[in-house]
């Protein structure tokens, strides 16, 4: 996608469908800095796409805490330079219960994480992008944040939130030539897919097997998605092909949800 020395920040970008999206990024050119709770993991993570002739580097960061935002961002500029994209993947699964049963603690959590982090993330990046005239923001929204979603309001609400963020951050950065998007995924294969499959079957007293199946003979190719179709769309959002595209909620969901 000719990402050739753009500056890519990827949260949550050491594991699951971050790291996939991270790995992309640097096959298409860009160095990347790795954002995450678990500093193994972004190690791992940055010597792969080292391996792969780019740059890394690894912050430990909560995207909850704007302290801990802002001093990520600083970090990535004094060594970059610049920051040219940046990828809002962080997020948590949350609880799977009834909304009444949710606590205000894991209500909190959730949004503190998904959309929150998502917010401070987009605002210590804008400013230096708006002065620049020029950059990508890819917010990882979900299906989830497209349709009612029961037993996962927590989730659904910050994915909603999330593609508001969005149309509202498209609107305000337009005019500085700013490109703000979302890339809503539908259920995506992998050991996060299956702990929310788990939590499914144990709140509905279902077989795993069952909440599975229900994932996939909703969706039209009858087919959960790979991390990798989403790495692709993003990387796509991110590259110069996409300099047209804003304000857009694009589904990766194999037919799940419409």
């Amino acid at each position: 996608m000719g990402l050739e020395d753009q500056v890519a920040i990827v949260t949550g970008g050491g594991r699951a469908v971050g790291q996939v999206i991270s790995r992309r990024l640097a096959r298409d050119g860009a160095n990347v800095v790795l954002i995450g709770p678990d500093e193994r993991e972004l190690h791992e993570t940055a010597i792969e796409i080292q391996a792969l002739g780019r740059r890394a580097l690894a912050v430990v960061t909560d995207v909850s805490q704007e302290a801990q935002v802002n001093a990520m961002m600083e970090r990535a500029r004094q060594v970059f330079g610049r920051v040219n994209i940046v990828v809002n993947n962080a997020g948590i699964i949350g609880p799977t219960a009834l909304a009444v049963d949710i606590t205000r603690a894991e209500w909190d959590e959730v949004l503190a994480v998904n959309l929150t982090g998502a917010f401070l993330c987009c605002k210590a990046v804008a400013p230096e992008m708006m002065a620049r005239r020029s950059g990508k923001i890819i917010n990882i929204a979900s299906m989830a944040g497209k349709m009612a979603y029961a037993l996962r309001s927590p989730y659904a609400i910050s994915k909603w939130g999330l593609i508001g963020l969005t149309l509202t951050l498209a609107k305000e950065l337009g005019e500085y030539n700013i490109q703000v998007n979302a890339v809503c995924p539908g259920p995506v294969a992998g050991e996060r897919m299956q702990r929310v499959i788990e939590q499914r079957a144990r709140e509905l007293g279902q077989s795993a097997e069952e909440v599975e199946r229900g994932y996939i003979e909703t969706a039209a190719l009858k087919r959960m998605v790979q991390a990798e179709d989403v790495a692709a769309l993003v990387a796509f959002l991110a590259s110069a092909e996409a300099d047209n595209i804003t304000g857009q909620a694009i589904d990766v969901s194999a037919g799940y949800g419409i």
